[in-house]
């Protein structure tokens, strides 16, 4: 089975119907059919930190859909722990001519662990690192 690292931008964009990156993020989706996603426990703060200005309705849809995802056993959520940060951090520090966050270093740490190349995101940052974005603006 076909193994997909599921982004921030991908979680915001299902969540948040008005988003720009809403219905690219559903037709990236479901373009792939049978799948295994994979996420991190830190793009998952980074997605609800990110509603927490939203509203009570887009908080309560963040929640639920961190729910969902974690009850899932299609879906594989990898862990924070310190040594995930650390190398995070690593990847950062010989990084300083990019722009990628903290979050963006510790998800393509843990995609070159899993051998994971394609990712739901549009973040050029990860094609900067050779991996293969799957949502674009139509």
């Amino acid at each position: 089975m076909r193994v997909v690292f599921a982004d921030t931008l991908y979680w915001y964009g299902l969540a948040n119907p008005r988003d720009q990156w809403h219905h690219p993020a559903k037709q990236a989706r479901a373009q792939l059919g049978d799948v295994r996603l994979v996420t991190t426990e830190e793009v998952l703060v980074e997605f609800l930190a990110a509603l927490s200005r939203g509203g009570a309705y887009l908080r309560q849809a963040g929640v639920e859909m961190v729910q969902t995802v974690l009850a899932d056993n299609t879906a594989r959520v990898l862990p924070q722990t310190h040594l995930s940060f650390l190398r995070g951090l690593e990847l950062y520090s010989r990084r300083p001519d990019k722009e990628y966050s903290l979050v963006d270093c510790t998800s393509m740490t843990a995609m070159r662990d899993e051998g994971i190349t394609d990712v739901l995101t549009n973040d050029h940052h990860f094609t900067q690192e050779g991996f293969t974005v799957l949502i674009h603006q139509r």
